[in-house]
């Protein structure tokens, strides 16, 4: 059995967008070096402010054994639950000074959460998927890894194949096949003040009247 998931979107876009969700069962499948290549290297190509390129990934795979417990354990524990079972772990972190001056970089963690995006949508377009979380403990990071006083561990993402519809633990699987939702447009983008939803995402269609 395959994977069945579509996000419900209300206008057309990319199938990797509507695709793209956060497993938390994985398949027992190792993803392959050359697309992991691929998703650092769509990372790499985000846009970022003066193009200083701010993140900065460490990454485990399962079959690497202790390295992979270590990166684990910078997990927080309901984390660490389910992506035990995830074939690969990633940490994003972001340098937050600017290499030019060392003036504090206030955009590094939109450039952080930008470089991400891109690599989760790479990584759908490959039939791979990646469930990005905050639950770290940013302190072991740095104790496990060394990491520098000037760059910041942010967040983590797990990557890998999902579990094949009916397969994986029950919890895991009721977590995976819950409904999916998003607010509607007219929460989200406004125009003239803060909260008035902008016209063309009204039922009019950005007629004004």
């Amino acid at each position: 059995m395959t994977v069945s998931i579509t996000n419900p979107v209300e206008h057309p876009v990319h199938e990797a967008i509507s695709d793209r969700f956060s497993p938390y069962a994985w398949a027992d499948r190792d993803v392959p070096v050359a697309d992991l290549r691929s998703l650092f290297e769509a990372a790499r190509w985000t846009a970022s402010s003066y193009n200083e390129q701010p993140w900065r990934y460490l990454v485990a795979r399962r079959s690497e054994g202790e390295a992979f417990e270590r990166m684990l354990s910078t997990l927080t524990e309901s984390n660490r639950e389910w992506a035990r079972h995830a074939p690969v772990l990633v940490l994003g972190l972001v340098r937050s000074t600017l290499t030019r001056n060392d003036a504090p970089n206030r955009l590094a963690l939109h450039d952080l959460g930008a470089a991400s995006a891109q690599l989760t949508l790479e990584a759908t377009t490959r039939g791979l998927a990646v469930h990005q979380m905050g639950g770290i403990l940013p302190d072991r990071v740095r104790e496990v890894y060394g990491v520098p006083g000037d760059h910041e561990p942010v967040t983590a993402l797990a990557i890998g194949y999902p579990a094949p519809t009916g397969t994986g633990p029950e919890s895991f699987r009721r977590k995976d096949e819950r409904e999916r939702s998003r607010r509607p447009l007219t929460e989200l983008v406004f125009a003239d003040e803060f909260g008035r939803a902008a016209p063309i995402v009204t039922p009019s269609g950005g007629n004004r009247e």
